[in-house]
């Protein structure tokens, strides 16, 4: 990580190409995020973790050798050697070569199913070992049981990994040497609040505890048994040891550089070692005689010798060992003097055993100056009162540590100093921020991102880089502005309550109460154009029928709604290059029955059409024309099909893998949930598309995790993420709630759906949605599985009602002679179809002819050679060539 920010700092700034960098890896891959190595056990796929820009490796002036490591420096000729046995020269070197995972001397840990955490390679052994010990013990002795895992270590990582076998679906016991877990960042009373957090997960805590020996088992061979120094013992199945770090200084003993007590090649405040030609940065490198095993100062090291390599004067600004657990459902943070080991501190604590919350700070004698805290079960003050460490807090310290809600102002209040550091893994200052906005006109947070990388890296930043960022648009007399349109002031989160407590069912109704009428426009001959404000725009008048027909306003064809509609509302189907439309009838889950096939192979056929299966799993058909619709459809509805809602703003697809009905890793029925879900959310109309996945075991065969709503199954139930998405700026979703039953599960999205669809803005997917919202995914989670903002019960019933009012709009349509009006080619004349559409063969199916292949075609129905100019067909000019 480390070297990917070097890299990426020199080649920044160095615009005149001084430096050609050779990057040598170990690993066959490009540099990736190890703080979030946890997260592949869900994603399963290597490059989702990968670091910054990928053209970064695409710069001419940029090598990496992969599966390349190098085996030996030479100083005195300036060269290194690799692997291959190849000779590199160099003019400076950096040594950036990490740390590696300690394992402790206790006999047995060679055993097969031990395991490290430190590695891709690492997590994906690990995973396949459990996956692989809980299909063999399915069935053992008579009885199902879970694998029995141990990790032996209880800080950060060993958090990490016990969260990850209990994803897994394996029992998780920690076992911790000290008094307490994390004993390196938290307290005795913080680490006391964090085991009742950990245990309320399901994950068992062995504390003052050292293990003797790993037992192997005599009828697996692999490792069984944990054998304890105080006589204890336990049945494992896979054991992962998290009991540290080394740092990887062997390349540095052998040439002869001066290495820490503790390990790591010595350098001194501009990261270079005693050999002025060498370098060390990140978990390598000894500064102010200590190794850092955390990010944020490695990439301070690295932007300390990319800034020296170009001229520079930087040094080490000092470690900010600030951390933050990264554990599904677990809150803890520490920063700072987190033990009181300043001459004179004193610690001010607030603790809730019952909610399970404990809040630490530490202050100066005068209780005045931040000195350092610690946050378990809610660290919702650590962002901001992080960067404020060495600075006088305002107002009395207490107010800190109170409950969100309370009086006093808290952390909220803070208005930071423009040298505190909001991001620290960019080390990225308050002042920088708001001289984004000042100095650079970035107008929203997106800008911002980009300009400064603040919140780019582990994101735990983003809610002070949000308030920072408006709080200085507000200053520098720039509106910050949600305002819906030129016709309503209101942003559409606004808009959608204001009408659902108005009660408001039409759009004339909504306008006249909360819209505006826009400044008028002078013509350019002085003359006053008024414009109406009754009648809405292409932005609100969607958004309008939208909210209506979220609120369950009836057929969305029904009276002036239909006026609102776009064009593929409007038809209710999908407008495609030529003027047609697409036909796409709703299957379930994607299952689907031999006589449904052959029916709509039938329509197929009968009316020419396009046909091609989707990745949602459902059938399209392409080519209808708009007098063919309500034909093609009334065949349709008498075999029981109904509107896929292709056209609409609302769930599309429920894609699902076949799961344990066929599947011999399946472990729960996902075809008959994908079926459930799709069934209970068809129609919801809401802000952008929406589109779920069910997968029945973590194989992830649906790919349930790019979708908007992703359900996984467990042995315990189902794991549901959210906020993933494709299109142009891809997602991966993030999990929200473990081992959920049916009826937990069908809540949660119930919830997440309807808050959604209540609070996000127009045309706005779920993934920047839950950015956006206060707290992001912990915010979320904490309004629909903790009731925060007391709304469950309000959002359970519309979701009630939705599912109790759905109808098929296509049926209804049918049923309904005016709305059948809509459909025709001409107005004078309905049944005719448009004479210029012209279609060619391809792959034994129909496609719209190229504009050339049409001119040619009419060209030739009129017996003439097509011209070699433009020819105007339907009052489109084409370029014909020959």
């Amino acid at each position: 990580m480390v070297a990917q920010r070097l890299v990426e700092a020199l080649r920044a700034r160095d615009g005149a190409g001084t430096w050609r960098v050779s990057v040598f890896a170990e690993e066959p891959r490009k540099p990736y995020d190890r703080v979030a190595l946890t997260s592949y056990f869900s994603a399963r796929d290597p490059e989702e973790l990968t670091l910054g820009d990928p053209a970064l490796w695409d710069d001419p002036l940029v090598t990496l050798h992969r599966d390349c490591a190098v085996t030996e420096i030479d100083r005195e000729a300036r060269t290194v050697t690799d692997r291959l046995g190849r000779v590199h020269a160099y003019d400076e070197l950096v040594l950036a070569t990490g740390s590696s995972a300690a394992m402790p001397p206790i006999p047995g840990n060679d055993l097969p199913g031990v395991f490290v955490y430190r590695t891709i390679d690492d997590v994906a052994a690990l995973r396949g070992w459990v996956e692989d010990k809980r299909r063999a013990m399915e069935t053992d002795g008579g009885f199902e049981r879970p694998v029995r895992g141990a990790v032996i270590g209880g800080g950060l990582l060993g958090l990490e990994a016990a969260g990850a076998l209990k994803a897994l679906g394996a029992q998780a016991t920690v076992i911790q040497f000290g008094t307490h877990m994390m004993d390196a960042q938290i307290d005795l009373g913080g680490g006391q609040a964090l085991k009742r957090l950990i245990n309320e997960m399901g994950i068992a805590v062995r504390c003052d505890t050292a293990t003797k020996e790993m037992k192997v088992s005599r009828r697996t061979g692999h490792v069984g048994r944990l054998d304890f120094v105080d006589g204890g013992r336990l049945d494992v199945d896979v054991v992962v040891v998290a009991t540290g770090v080394r740092p990887r200084d062997q390349l540095a003993r052998e040439a002869g550089l001066e290495v820490g007590e503790r390990g790591g090649a010595v350098v001194d405040l501009a990261c270079r070692t005693q050999d002025e030609h060498v370098w060390a940065v990140g978990e390598v490198a000894c500064i102010e005689g200590r190794c850092l095993g955390l990010v944020a100062p490695g990439y301070a090291m690295a932007e300390v010798v990319a800034d020296r390599l170009l001229g520079g004067s930087a040094t080490f600004p000092g470690a900010d060992t600030a951390t933050k657990l990264k554990l599904q459902g677990v809150d803890v943070a520490s920063f700072g003097d987190a033990f009181a080991r300043t001459e004179g501190a004193m610690e001010l604590v607030y603790a809730d055993p019952v909610a399970g919350v404990y809040k630490k700070l530490v202050l100066s004698d005068d209780a005045r100056t931040l000195l350092g805290g610690v946050f378990v079960g809610d660290a919702t003050p650590f962002a901001s009162l992080r960067p404020m460490v060495g600075s006088e807090l305002p107002g009395d310290p207490g107010a800190f540590l109170l409950p969100e809600g309370s009086s006093g102002g808290g952390a909220a209040a803070l208005e930071l100093p423009d040298g505190a550091a909001v991001c620290s893994c960019n080390n990225v200052t308050a002042g920088t921020i708001r001289g984004a906005v000042t100095e650079h006109g970035c107008t929203d947070l997106a800008g911002v991102k980009a300009c400064t990388k603040a919140g780019t890296s582990c994101g735990s930043c983003l809610p002070l880089v949000k308030k920072i960022t408006t709080t200085e648009l507000e200053r520098a007399g720039v509106e910050v502005s949600n305002a819906l349109c030129e016709h309503f002031e209101l942003s559409r989160a606004q808009l959608f309550d204001a009408v659902r407590v108005a009660d408001l069912h039409t759009f004339s109704e909504i306008i006249a109460r909360f819209g505006r009428v826009p400044e008028p426009v002078v013509s350019t001959d002085g003359a006053v154009l008024v414009r109406d404000a009754g009648r809405g725009c292409d932005i609100c008048k969607p958004v309008v029928a939208s909210v209506l027909a979220s609120l369950g306003n009836g057929h969305i064809l029904d009276g002036e709604q239909a006026t609102l509609q776009d064009t593929n509302d409007h038809v209710m189907a999908n407008m495609q290059k030529d003027g047609t439309y697409s036909v796409v009838p709703r299957i379930p889950g994607g299952e689907i029955t031999p006589d449904g096939l052959l029916v709509i192979g039938q329509v197929a056929k009968d009316f020419g059409l396009y046909t091609k299966i989707t990745g949602g799993q459902r059938i399209d058909m392409f080519g209808a024309r708009i007098e063919q619709l309500p034909h093609i459809w009334r065949r349709l509805v008498e075999h029981g099909f109904e509107s896929g809602h292709a056209y609409g703003k609302s769930l599309r697809t429920v894609k699902s893998c076949v799961g344990s009905t066929w599947c011999r890793f399946g472990v729960q029925d996902s075809v008959g949930m994908a079926v459930d879900l799709e069934l209970r959310y068809r129609g919801l109309r809401s802000p952008h598309k929406i589109k779920l996945g069910v997968s029945g075991c973590a194989r992830e065969c649906a790919e349930a995790r790019g979708k908007d709503v992703g359900v996984i199954a467990t042995d315990n139930g189902w794991n549901v993420y959210v906020g993933g998405n494709g299109g142009f700026t891809p997602r991966h979703a993030q999990l929200l709630a473990e081992d959920l039953d049916d009826a937990a599960l069908l809540r949660t999205i119930d919830r997440f759906l309807m808050y959604y669809i209540r609070t996000a803005d127009r045309l706005q997917r779920t993934a920047p949605w839950i950015e956006d919202v206060e707290g992001g995914l912990d915010g979320v989670r904490a309004v629909i599985m903790e009731d925060s903002l007391g709304i469950c019960a309000d959002l359970d019933a519309a979701m009630a009602q939705h599912v109790d009012q759905y109808e098929d709009e296509w049926r209804a349509a049918l049923e309904d002679p005016e709305k059948l009006r809509r459909f025709g080619s001409f107005v004078n004349a309905p049944a005719t179809p448009d004479p210029d559409l012209v279609y060619m063969t391809e792959r034994g199916q129909v496609r719209p002819a190229t504009a050339d292949e049409r001119a040619a075609v009419l060209a030739e129905a009129e017996g003439i050679e097509p011209p070699a100019g433009p020819v105007v067909i339907a009052g489109t000019t084409l370029e014909v060539r020959r």
